[in-house]
């Protein structure tokens, strides 16, 4: 964790094996957007998401019938699974036996007292649920209390279900206040960041394409990180769920928070360079997609930065002529040309890798 970070100490939940909140890591997650009926698909998907690196995943359940399908995808799978309900709260109540954690939306769960069967089925079987605010959903009366959706409706929003469930005992909760708006997002997470101590799910609900959702995303999730606010984020993108996953992890890495993978320092490249540099590092991205092991690659095509940044990452490459400056550990190692850079590259990381699995298990 960043040291320049000072991240609000909030309650914990377990989502599954899970602990959300309190310190614990900020969790990643993201949604299948497959049909929940079919099972197979769903299951291909979340394991995917899963090798991406994913924490939890949510999965819709907007019927009796994918709920059965929910039950099954549930026994085949190993990470964490929440169940995404809206509307029928008995859709709620089918799954509770089986999900990790279910998602309500309270502008469209309906009366109090539907709510509190949700809650006493969520106590029943010891599961946390997540109450999930969204501009584009909020109840009747906020909406023409407000006029429009602002930070305040979805902060009051969030209060009013909150002390709902305060008034039956059940702590086991944790809140998102999400709109496509940037501003609205982060100053309706600031406020609420300070009104209540249940870990907050953080996102740009809606952000857009790959693009532009990441973008947006990296933006309203980054800030409201650096600021110490959020336990778990999901980058909500019109894009393959495991994309999602990616930039979340890489929103963490640059931030410092948690690191998984193979971590790349690559200059922009100009006429100095001495090799392609986008080439090459396009091509490492690819082939390093395996690799969940935490380690630092640089990438500068010439001598201007190339040292410093070698000398820094664990393994480096410099561009030089009339041979390029490979470095190990901030050592400079051998010269390679350019026909074997990537090659090189990807044989030194391994290496590397494996040194250190080796290191560790003699350790143990």
């Amino acid at each position: 964790m960043s040291d320049w970070i000072k991240r609000k100490k909030t309650n914990v939940v377990s989502v599954g094996s899970i602990k959300v909140g309190g310190g614990n890591p900020i969790s990643i997650q993201s949604m299948t957007n497959t049909e929940t009926c079919d099972v197979e698909s769903t299951v291909n998907q979340i394991n995917d998401l899963s090798l991406a690196g994913a924490d939890i995943v949510r999965v819709s359940v907007p019927s009796f019938d994918a709920a059965k399908a929910f039950k099954e995808i549930k026994k085949r799978v190993k990470i964490p699974l929440v169940a995404d309900i809206h509307f029928d709260y008995k859709i709620a109540l089918d799954v509770a036996d089986s999900a990790d954690c279910l998602r309500i939306n309270p502008g469209n769960i309906g009366k109090e007292d539907r709510i509190r069967e949700v809650i006493n089925a969520a106590k029943d079987n010891n599961v946390p649920i997540r109450v999930g605010v969204n501009a584009g959903s909020l109840e009747k009366d906020l909406q023409v209390k407000y006029g429009e959706p602002n930070a305040d409706a979805l902060v009051e929003s969030a209060l009013r279900h909150a002390d709902i469930l305060d008034r039956y005992n059940f702590s086991n909760f944790k809140m998102s206040l999400k709109a496509s708006n940037i501003e609205m997002t982060v100053e309706a997470y600031r406020k609420i960041s300070t009104l209540i101590d249940q870990p907050l799910h953080l996102g740009i609900t809606e952000a857009g394409s790959y693009r532009s959702g990441t973008v947006k995303s990296s933006i309203g999730v980054g800030m409201l990180l650096s600021e110490g606010i959020g336990d778990t984020i999901r980058i909500s993108l019109a894009s393959d769920p495991v994309d999602e996953i990616k930039i979340g992890w890489d929103i963490l890495k640059s931030l410092n928070i948690r690191s998984r993978g193979v971590k790349i320092v690559a200059c922009p490249s100009c006429s100095r360079q001495n090799f392609n540099v986008i080439e090459v590092v396009n091509e490492l991205e690819s082939r390093f997609e395996d690799i969940s092991e935490n380690i630092e690659v640089a990438v500068i095509g010439c001598y201007v930065n190339g040292p410093g940044e070698s000398k820094a990452a664990d393994v480096g490459l410099t561009g030089a002529s009339p041979k390029n400056l490979m470095y190990i550990d901030g050592e400079p190692n051998k010269k390679i040309s350019n026909e074997n850079l990537v090659d090189e590259l990807e044989n030194r990381v391994r290496e590397k890798i494996a040194k250190s699995k080796a290191e560790i298990i003699v350790r143990s």
